[in-house]
């Protein structure tokens, strides 16, 4: 059989879990182990399927496959003799054994100068030079005479001639750049202006895409049965479930935590807030069942929004990072911005949803649950493409807006009347325009309907609130 035909196999497998349905996915997994690849996108697909049977084992044998075929990968990827630029994609970057660059913001970017010295440095063929004049005012004395009257400026030679010792480019720069006598916001502002792009060669040690996963985990879940679908599940019922035991993690256990969230977001070209300046002493763990597990950080004072309570989490499923969720509280309203990573889309995402909105209904008390119009599709294409706006609509979120209240109307008039229409992109669109809010039942209907937190802090500068 081809590889391409096996490997739609594999892939069609994840759709697969009724009771006896993943008999032939062990022997599909040890068929490609031993199969050579003709180009980086077939090793990309069975690389995602890998992953997704590690997070979604249907028992053991396929579990143990899926973690030592992944464990070898950075070998296959070193043989590979074809154009490996599509490793670099957000959507499957992180894979050992492969490269990528990005630009990060200046604490992130000393986080990994820090934890990965000799694997990540300054990409100059992705950086632009002609900004680095800020920077180098700061780390030459002479520089500015040629900012002043030059006008064809050897930004890359004044650099070198700028850096003395040994280490790499960015392992230099930014030692400097923590010296300069000022405030950590101009530092992060100046370093920002120079748009420093970063290449990042993983390897192949555990902190990959490949091998990442929470140390610590000896119970698995095994799906035997189906996979729990969209209509399997009601928000209303999951939001009144029994409260989830939750524990405090100790500094360490949470720095530990912080630093794989930071590992896993940044080789998904990805910063948050509270991974970046997640306070460890602040993380807590619960349990959600299926095999997810949470981690929830806060943020120390000097991170602290000035008007809404941050918290950011990251879930995982039998051990692997699969998504994270951000949340935004202010009185009983909560906006709450959800990833699942892209090849964990097909497992039980509406559930998972569902058990994340009760444990921070738990924690925080709100009665109110609002979703941007990005998430939904405003100018976000994969949001439109993934029909985010049904995924919420069918949990229960309506629209605030009345005009896209109205736009709902009469699409889901269309749907009674043919349950095979489908919602052109064109109506997505319109349809992300406006916020969406879930109300817990008994809470008061449109309290937040024509509010938002922008248009409240508009009008308290306006009035001199604030610094």
């Amino acid at each position: 059989m081809k590889v391409s035909a096996t490997l739609d196999r594999l892939e069609a497998a994840k759709r697969q879990f009724d009771p006896g349905a993943q008999a032939p996915t062990a022997k599909l997994l040890a068929a490609l182990a031993h199969r050579r690849f003709p180009d980086a996108q077939s090793w990309i697909r069975f690389h995602e399927a890998l992953l997704f049977f590690r997070a979604y084992p249907a028992n053991e044998e396929i579990r143990r496959l899926a973690v030592t075929l992944l464990a070898e990968f950075h070998e296959r990827i070193s043989r590979l003799q074809a154009d490996l630029e599509p490793f670099e994609e957000p959507d499957v970057s992180g894979i050992s054994g492969t490269a990528f660059s990005a630009i990060f913001t200046y604490d992130i970017a000393r986080w990994l100068a820090q934890h990965h010295p000799t694997r990540v440095d300054i990409d100059w063929d992705a950086t632009d030079p002609t900004l680095l004049g800020p920077l180098l005012r700061r780390l030459h004395p002479f520089f500015a005479e040629d900012l002043l009257v030059e006008a064809n400026i050897p930004y890359m030679d004044w650099f070198r001639a700028a850096k003395k010792g040994r280490g790499t480019d960015l392992e230099w720069l930014i030692s400097r750049i923590q010296e300069f006598p000022i405030s950590p916001e101009d530092r992060a502002e100046l370093y920002a202006g120079a748009k420093i792009a970063i290449r990042w060669t993983l390897g192949h040690g555990p902190m990959t895409r490949s091998n990442i996963h929470f140390p610590g985990v000896r119970k698995f879940f095994y799906h035997d049965g189906p996979l729990l679908k969209r209509g399997d599940v009601s928000l209303a019922a999951e939001l009144e479930s029994p409260k989830l035991a939750i524990r405090k993690l100790n500094r360490a256990r949470g720095e530990q935590f912080l630093d794989l969230a930071r590992e896993t977001s940044a080789m998904r070209y990805r910063e948050l807030h509270g991974f970046t300046y997640g306070n460890p002493a602040s993380v807590i763990h619960a349990e959600l069942g299926r095999g997810v597990e949470v981690f929830v950080a806060g943020i120390p004072k000097e991170h602290r929004l000035p008007l809404r309570t941050y918290h950011a989490g990251m879930f995982f499923k039998n051990a692997v990072p699969i998504g994270y969720i951000e949340c935004l509280t202010l009185f009983d309203r909560m906006e709450v911005g959800f990833n699942l990573y892209y090849t964990f889309r097909e497992g039980e995402t509406a559930w998972l949803y569902a058990r994340l909105l009760h444990l921070f209904r738990q924690l925080l008390g709100v009665d109110y649950f609002a979703v941007d119009p990005y998430q939904i599709g405003l100018h976000n294409p994969e949001a439109i493409d993934s029909g985010a706006f049904w995924f919420y609509r069918k949990l229960g979120f309506r629209p605030t807006d009345p005009k896209v209240a109205q736009l709902l109307e009469s699409e889901e008039k269309k749907l009674r009347v043919d349950p095979n229409h489908r919602t052109p992109p064109s109506t997505l669109r319109r349809l992300s325009a406006g916020w969406m809010i879930y109300e817990v039942p008994g809470a008061k209907p449109g309290k937040y309907d024509n509010f938002e937190v922008r248009r409240l802090a508009m009008r308290g500068a306006g009035r001199g609130v604030g610094p």
